[in-house]
């Protein structure tokens, strides 16, 4: 076989091996399953939150902060849609995704729904693909009685007490100037 077939097949294999990474991730999260968990993300992992909830730098400080997670969530499900991955041309263990996604839980006793986005970096590690980063990004995540109104307001942070902005797609440049492109 050539090169160029064996590396198309590897991008193919490594694709499918990172949508399964991204599926025990849900399935380890929704299980509590901390010693799943702990296998998906490198030594040197990164998981924090855009809006600065969430932050863990290494294994131990990522275990740390889904602990703190988990110790206020009751039940939750996490789905995830569509994802979109990029490889390192000049890497063969290295890639990049966005995940788009959606949960649910019930956390200090309040029953809220989310949708969100992860930002990731993935890296192969010992012949298997792991998280290297997760940056999570919300465009909302609020209680189930205020998602009717919160879908129309800016200020769809809600899960902690008090309303903030969302992580995008306000904050998006595309999103932003989206207009000036059907101003010809």
């Amino acid at each position: 076989m050539d090169d160029a077939l064996l590396h198309r097949i590897d991008r193919l294999e490594s694709r499918v091996e990172i949508l399964e990474l991204i599926a025990k991730y849900c399935k380890a999260c929704d299980d509590r399953d901390v010693p799943l968990l702990r296998s998906l993300f490198t030594e040197d992992a990164e998981v924090r939150s855009q809006d600065g909830m969430m932050q863990g730098k290494g294994l131990e400080a990522v275990m740390q902060t889904y602990r703190k997670r988990f110790e206020v969530l009751d039940i939750s499900v996490h789905w995830t849609h569509d994802t979109i991955i990029s490889f390192d041309d000049g890497n063969p263990d290295r890639g990049t995704g966005e995940c788009f996604c959606h949960a649910e839980a019930h956390r200090n006793g309040q029953t809220l729904i989310g949708s969100l986005r992860y930002d990731d970096r993935y890296r192969r590690d010992g012949g298997v693909w792991r998280f290297e980063s997760r940056v999570l990004k919300f465009l909302y995540y609020v209680p189930v009685e205020e998602y009717r109104e919160a879908l129309g307001s800016p200020l769809r942070m809600r899960a902690y007490g008090d309303q903030r902005p969302a992580d995008y797609p306000e904050s998006l440049e595309c999103y932003q100037n989206w207009a000036q492109h059907y101003a010809e």
